[in-house]
């Protein structure tokens, strides 16, 4: 069972790198999707990032050992895998129904599905703050989707499937984010990425296309490499943050990253209104989107300690 470091404070900083990267990416890759289908562009974000890591950890003597992890190493390999390369496409292919603002206000849910299985799977508690979180986040969600929440309970629109496709990439994440951090148990952080982005890599090419990267304008072209790196650096940073801070206090920080997004959004309509559009959101929908980001945070900086009732 992997335990945490402790240095809370280099958690909590990797922690808010990974929300700032993760709220401003939906904008980049919706703009690179109007050329690209969701398969290829995962494809180049996971191999690019797999790659460099390769050479990196290949420069340093560090490649992972495979045989130390075991059978039950190799299932959690597969999970990790599985779990997110599933996640990328569904995201991505939610993305495309929907808008940047929503598209990561619905994958919210993600951290907060995490914290929930973490209760079980880490042994931590459930407090009464964490049920408050809860409660607080649900009625967010019924805010936000105020001006169309009977589209989305009474017919299968573009928007009902792009939020359903997007729940669906966010339970997948949980499973992928529960494999990783007790891979942390045996490799690095930045071993197990490696492993992970050439697995997922390798798992999509023969379902991707890469010379439609010949067919981007010069703006989605330096669109798609930001991508990359944003891949590279943003899960680097959350898998170092689970290695040094709870799975509860990683997505307490990660509850931001929607607010970061909407802020992105406003900024680059404002700078960009040829290619970026603003959210057409009422004032109730954006009350309702805080409420989400403070039930995520309020309900995973509910978490109390007690020590678990049985032995790993």
């Amino acid at each position: 069972m992997h335990v945490s470091s402790g240095r809370w404070l280099y958690g909590l900083s990797l922690a808010m790198v990974t929300a700032v990267l993760w709220g401003i990416l939906p904008i980049k890759l919706k703009l690179v999707l109007q050329t690209m289908d969701p398969v290829t562009v995962t494809w180049y974000r996971l191999f690019s990032s797999g790659l460099v890591l390769l050479v990196w950890l290949g420069a340093r003597r560090q490649l992972p050992a495979f045989r130390p992890l075991g059978r039950r190493g190799g299932m959690l390999v597969g999970l990790a895998i599985a779990g997110l390369v599933s996640n990328y496409v569904l995201y991505l292919m939610g993305l495309n129904l929907l808008s940047p603002g929503t598209t990561q206000l619905v994958i919210q849910i993600a951290p907060f599905l995490l914290l929930i299985s973490s209760l079980f799977v880490f042994r931590e508690s459930f407090s009464a703050g964490q049920l408050l979180g809860l409660l607080v986040l649900l009625l967010g969600f019924g805010l936000f989707f105020n001006q169309r929440l009977g589209e989305l309970l009474t017919s299968l629109t573009d928007y009902t499937l792009g939020v359903l496709t997007v729940l669906a990439a966010a339970v997948v994440w949980v499973v992928y984010g529960l494999a990783q951090k007790q891979l942390l148990s045996q490799w690095s952080s930045f071993q197990v990425m490696m492993v992970i982005y050439l697995g997922c890599a390798l798992l999509l090419t023969p379902w991707a296309s890469p010379a439609q990267v010949l067919e981007l304008d010069a703006l989605q072209f330096w669109l798609l490499v930001a991508c990359c790196l944003n891949t590279l650096i943003a899960y680097g940073a959350f898998a170092e943050a689970l290695a040094h801070w709870e799975a509860s206090r990683v997505s307490a920080a990660l509850a931001l990253t929607p607010l970061i997004t909407f802020a992105g959004v406003a900024l680059a309509a404002i700078w960009w209104p040829a290619h970026v559009i603003p959210e057409q959101l009422n004032l109730l929908a954006y009350g309702g989107a805080l409420l989400v980001v403070a039930g995520s945070a309020v309900a995973a900086l509910g978490h109390r300690r007690r020590k678990a009732l049985t032995t790993p």
